[in-house]
C-alpha cells in the first residue's frame, strides 16, 4: 500500500514525498488507518519496522485537519531515553516539514541551557512533547507545564520502558492527562505488564502485531572496535587507494555531520554534506553531485538519508552508533538494493560498545570484527558490560522548538 491510498492530508503526503516516502510498512499500512478513525491503539512492533511514523502520521494529519489550541500541548510522546528522544523529535521535523507544527524533546542529563530552552518551549504551548518518563515529572511536579488539554499519548518501547522501573512514573503522567484522549501503546514484546497497563490506561484498544524485520542477507555487515579520535582516519585509511562510486556516511546529528564534512575535506576526500540547514536547492545540488559521480562520499543524517532513492551505493558507514536498531536497519538498507550485494561497516567507540551489542543481538549473530589499519593504532578492548550505558551520560545539545526545522 502507499501512503497516498491513506487518508491522509495533502500537506502531509507533500512531507513524505519530498523524503522520497511512498510505499507503507507493513506497521504502517495497519496502524494508522485505525488511528486515523481515533481509536486506541496497541502494537506488538520490533525495530526496523517503522512503527515512529506509524503514529507521528496520524498525530500530525489530525494536527493539520482538526482545530486544536495552539497554545497548549497537544500530544506527548513518551520514551525510555533521551536518544530516542532527540531522534524522534528529528523526525516531527522531517515530516513535519510543509506543517505548522513544533515540538520538542524533554530529557534529562542536559546543561542549564538545554533546561531552560525545554522549559520555555513547554510553556509557550508546543504542539508535541517527547519526553523520558523522569524529566516529564519534574516539570510537572514544578508547575511548568500543563497537560490539561493533551489530546494523543503515545507510550513508545513501552516494554523497555516498564524494565527499567518507569511504571508508577508513567500512571502519575497519567493520572494529569483528560480521559478523553486517544492512547497509543507500542512494544517490542507482550508480556503480561503491557497487558496490565494497557487496561489501565486505554479504552477498547485494537490490537496488532508484526513479525521482525531484519537486513538483506546481501549485506555484508563488519564493524571496527576504535576510539572515537581513530573513525576519520579511518575513512582516509579506507579510500586512500581505491574510492568506490559511491559511500554513504551516517553521524548521528547535523553538528556532527557538519564536523566530520569539515575533517575528510582537510583529508582531500570529495566529501558532501546532507542536513536540515541546507536549503531545497542546496539538497537538489548536493544529490546531484552524489548522483553524478562528482561527489563520491555523502556525509548525512538519518532522517534526510531516508530521501537518498540511489540504487548503487556500495559501502555504508555508521561513523556513530545507531542507537536504535531501527535505526541501522534504515541506514544499512541503503546498500544492496536492487538485488545487489552491499557493504557495511559500523565504526564502534568505547561509549558505543553497549549500543553495538544491542544491535548485534536483536540481529541474533556477531558481525564481523574488522583489524585496525596499522596507521590508525590501536583500539580499545571490546568489553561493552565495562561502557554500559555510557553513551547516555553525554551531554546533549538543544534546538529551538519554536523553529520549524528538518534534520
Amino acid at each position: 500500500m502507499t501512503f497516498e491510498e491513506l487518508d491522509l492530508e495533502e500537506e502531509v503526503l507533500d512531507g513524505l514525498w519530498a523524503m522520497n516516502f511512498h510505499d507503507c510498512t507493513p506497521v504502517q499500512e495497519q496502524s494508522i488507518p485505525i488511528l486515523l478513525e481515533g481509536k486506541d491503539l496497541i502494537a506488538c512492533a520490533q525495530t526496523g519496522t517503522g512503527k515512529t511514523a506509524a503514529y507521528l502520521l496520524p498525530i500530525l494529519n489530525n494536527l493539520v485537519k482538526s482545530e486544536h489550541p495552539e497554545d497548549a500541548i497537544n500530544a506527548i510522546v513518551m520514551v525510555p531515553t533521551r536518544e530516542l528522544a532527540q531522534q524522534i523529535d528529528q523526525q516531527i521535523a522531517g515530516f513535519g516539514y510543509y506543517l505548522p507544527v513544533s515540538s520538542v524533546a524533554v530529557y534529562g542529563g542536559s546543561d542549564g541551557i538545554v533546561w531552560e530552552q525545554q522549559k520555555k518551549g513547554l510553556q509557550a504551548g508546543v504542539d508535541i512533547v517527547i519526553a523520558t518518563p523522569g524529566r516529564l515529572l519534574s516539570y510537572l511536579k514544578l508547575g511548568l507545564i500543563d497537560l490539561s488539554q493533551v489530546q494523543y499519548f503515545i507510550l513508545d518501547e513501552a516494554d523497555r520502558m516498564l524494565d527499567m522501573g518507569f511504571f508508577d512514573d508513567i500512571m502519575q503522567v497519567v493520572n494529569e492527562l483528560p480521559k478523553r484522549r486517544q492512547t497509543m501503546l507500542f512494544s517490542a514484546t507482550m508480556p503480561g505488564k503491557i497487558r496490565e497497563l494497557a487496561k489501565t490506561i486505554m479504552i477498547a484498544p485494537a490490537e496488532i502485531r508484526l513479525a521482525v524485520s531484519k537486513p538483506n542477507e546481501n549485506i555484508i555487515q563488519s564493524a571496527y572496535i576504535c576510539y572515537e579520535r581513530q573513525k576519520a582516519y579511518l575513512v582516509k585509511s579506507l579510500f586512500t587507494e581505491t574510492l568506490p562510486d559511491k559511500v554513504l556516511i551516517f553521524a548521528s546529528s547535523k553538528i556532527k555531520v557538519r564536523e566530520v564534512t569539515r575533517t575528510l575535506r582537510s583529508m582531500k576526500l570529495p566529501v558532501a554534506e546532507m542536513h536540515s540547514d541546507l536549503d531545497q536547492s542546496e539538497r537538489d545540488r548536493t544529490m546531484q553531485d552524489f548522483r553524478s559521480g562528482k561527489t563520491n562520499i555523502l556525509v548525512a543524517t538519518d532522517i534526510v538519508s531516508r530521501g537518498i532513492d540511489i540504487e548503487d551505493i556500495s559501502v555504508v558507514i555508521n561513523y556513530d552508533v545507531p542507537h536504535d536498531a531501527e535505526d541501522y536497519v534504515h541506514r544499512i538498507g541503503r546498500t544492496a538494493r536492487a538485488s545487489a550485494e552491499g557493504l557495511s561497516i559500523t565504526f564502534v567507540s568505547e561509549d558505543e560498545q553497549d549500543y553495538f551489542e544491542r544491535i548485534e543481538k536483536f540481529l541474533g549473530k556477531s558481525m564481523y570484527r574488522l583489524q585496525l589499519p596499522q596507521e590508525v593504532g590501536e583500539g580499545p578492548e571490546w568489553a561493552p558490560s565495562k561502557h554500559h550505558g555510557g553513551g547516555f551520560g553525554n551531554k546533549g545539545r538543544g534546538r529551538n522548538p519554536h523553529k520549524k526545522r528538518n534534520s
